[in-house]
């Protein structure tokens, strides 16, 4: 969008792009300086639903991603208000909500949502994002241009894109495997941050881009949290579950869930279920290694509700998949769990459009060991100092060895810091230290990574020490690797995964809850388990978080190890021109000889490399 004409065929060759996230239909809408266009995955109003959508003289167009929980609701109100509405889908209801309300006409969504609209009476676009960044929207400014969309893989097709890489996004990858919102791994091109409207003025276009938060989920001050009992506060939880799986289960075509086995995933099969007159598709993956297996306590939820269950034993070739998943997420994104999401996701695609996702669940109820962690910490300090040199010589050769490696020696070595750095040096990837031996010494970005979470935890501030850390996490982490591993790995198979824990219904609760009532020494996620006693198994409410995870320190020690040292070969890290070669042929060196494990980094490096050839070393 430009004021100038725009080239249809590059709107289109943009939009072809994304032809994974709505193979069922795509349009257009281009006049004079401004060009729209979206794919459809259908699914409500399926015949009527095709984008762009206008209102009635055409002066407003509107695409979305996502959907809108509430538009029936919204629906009848803007009919009461005299609107005509041509469709019964629910992204028609945004161009007349803005007539009325104007850029906050966002205020009135419950849903999920990357939304961009164009008013041709003033001449504005308004770009915007779900309170919680479950789909994601890039944008990239160039002289009097504004171009966006939902993957970066679509703006690259743009004439002239540039694809310099931002050494600040690169710092803060490897430190925490994912890129942070407004940062992207392309110097020219951000992310907007969740519950944010993006404005620009096409008759001002020398003003550039204005961009107001509108939503921003966070914890209630400390004198302000909820006082019921914890039994009155479970019942009024697991209503409120209630309703948001009744809302996300809106749709015209069937829709499943993705279950786990973990506690999350469970709670929404089993609300699902007691919702549905059908059974339930529920979709499971194992893997052969029983540390990393939960199959069998998805089974059980499955056969207590007589769902329609699909299981797949995964024995994933990494080899394959990971310069797959290098397309997939176009920006260096090295969570090991995206390979069995996107197993998860195919396999699941196979049968529905859409499926119901455990997401937001940790990070609202308290479900992370670290949490406990974080509690013990004050308290340990003088034996975490006593500990570290027995727990430093702990073995690491085997996949619960390593496991045990990880958790231990994280948690003695930075027990005894202020609480947000503490939290700091559990979730990295790479310390300082190590990015500064990794990095060529020209190649540094200017960004302390810590920085962004310190950021994010002083705007909490009044809030008690654990709620401010789990906003951190639902803000940054959950953000920009939980749902971004989702978001991508579902989408490209074109599967809509929707996420009832990160309901505004939900969350208002669970951002008022004492933390006393989600998390006490060596219990999680208390009064999540404590509202679904009675739904669930008491294998699925006692069982231990297990995680989505794959045994990737073994895999980098046995089968894995030759492609990754191919891929991270001195040569080819040499000609990528950002790392010390010798730095990364000693990891995998020390990683292949069993003395330490730097699967994390490794894989962060692996993927980095995989990307890198992918995006940038082809130009």
């Amino acid at each position: 969008m430009n004021g100038a004409t725009v080239d249809e065929g590059i709107v289109e060759n943009m939009n072809e792009a994304l032809f994974h996230r709505g193979p069922d239909s795509g349009g257009s809408f281009v006049q004079n300086g401004v060009g729209l266009a979206a794919r459809r995955l259908a699914i409500i109003d399926l015949s009527g639903g095709d984008q762009p959508i206008g209102n009635e003289d055409g002066t407003i167009q509107v695409v979305q991603n996502g959907e809108i929980y509430n538009y029936r609701e919204l629906r009848a109100e803007l009919e009461r208000n005299g609107h005509e509405l041509r469709t019964h889908s629910d992204t028609e209801v945004l161009v007349h909500l803005y007539e009325d309300h104007g850029p906050r006409f966002v205020d009135k969504l419950r849903g999920m949502f990357a939304i961009a609209l164009w008013d041709g009476r003033e001449e504005r676009l308004v770009l915007a994002r779900d309170r919680f960044g479950i789909k994601p929207l890039y944008y990239r400014v160039t002289d009097k241009t504004l171009s966006f969309a939902s993957e970066l893989k679509s703006l690259i097709r743009q004439p002239g894109f540039s694809r310099e890489i931002d050494l600040d996004a690169l710092e803060a990858y490897l430190a925490f495997c994912c890129i942070p919102a407004p940062l992207t791994i392309f110097k020219g091109v951000r992310k907007l941050p969740p519950g944010s409207i993006l404005t620009w003025d096409a008759r001002r276009p020398n003003d550039g881009i204005q961009i107001t938060e509108y939503g921003r989920p966070r914890p209630v001050p400390a004198g302000e949290v909820r006082g019921e009992t914890e039994d009155e506060l479970a019942e009024e939880l697991l209503e409120r579950l209630r309703d948001s799986v009744r809302a996300h289960l809106i749709a015209d075509v069937p829709v499943g869930v993705l279950l786990s086995g973990g506690l999350d995933s469970s709670t929404l099969a089993a609300l699902a279920s007691l919702e549905s007159s059908a059974p339930v598709m529920t979709f499971s993956i194992g893997f052969e290694e029983k540390l990393f297996d939960e199959r069998g306590r998805a089974r059980l939820v499955a056969e207590r509700y007589g769902t329609d269950h699909h299981e797949l034993v995964v024995r994933p070739d990494a080899v394959e998949l990971l310069p797959k998943l290098a397309q997939v997420y176009d920006e260096p994104f090295a969570d090991p769990s995206a390979i069995p999401t996107f197993i998860v996701s195919k396999l699941a695609r196979e049968h529905v459009k859409v499926a119901l996702s455990g997401e937001g669940g940790d990070e609202l109820f308290g479900g992370y060991d670290y949490y406990v962690g974080h509690l013990l910490a004050p308290r340990l300090r003088a034996l975490a100092g006593v500990a570290r040199p027995l727990v430093e010589r702990l073995p690491t050769s085997s996949a619960k060895a390593s496991t045990l490696d990880h958790k231990a020696k994280r948690f003695v070595r930075a027990a005894g810091l202020p609480a947000i750095r503490r939290h700091y040096r559990w979730k990295e990837f790479f310390s300082p230290e190590g990015r500064a031996e990794l990095f060529r010494p020209d190649r540094r970005g200017q960004l302390d990574p810590l920085d962004i979470l310190e950021r994010r935890y002083a705007e909490s501030e009044g809030s008690d020490e654990l709620s401010r850390i789990m906003d951190v996490d639902l803000g940054i982490f959950l953000v920009d690797d939980m749902l971004v591993k989702t978001d991508r790995a579902s989408m490209a198979n074109s599967l809509e995964a929707r996420v009832p824990f990160l309901d505004p219904v939900v969350a208002e609760l669970a951002l008022a809850l004492p933390s006393k009532v989600k998390v006490r020494p060596f219990s999680t996620k208390r009064l999540v388990r404590n509202a679904v006693t009675r739904l669930l198994p008491k294998e699925i409410i006692e069982g231990k978080k297990q995680g989505f995870s794959i045994p990737t320190s073994r895999w980098l020690r046995g089968e894995l190890q030759p492609f990754a040292r191919e891929v991270l070969s001195a040569d080819r890290i040499g000609k990528q021109g950002l790392f010390r070669p010798e730095t990364v042929t000693k990891m995998l060196d020390t990683h292949a000889s069993g003395r330490v494990d730097v699967s994390r980094q490794l894989w962060a490096l692996l993927v980095f490399s995989l990307w890198h050839d992918e995006y940038v070393g082809a130009t």
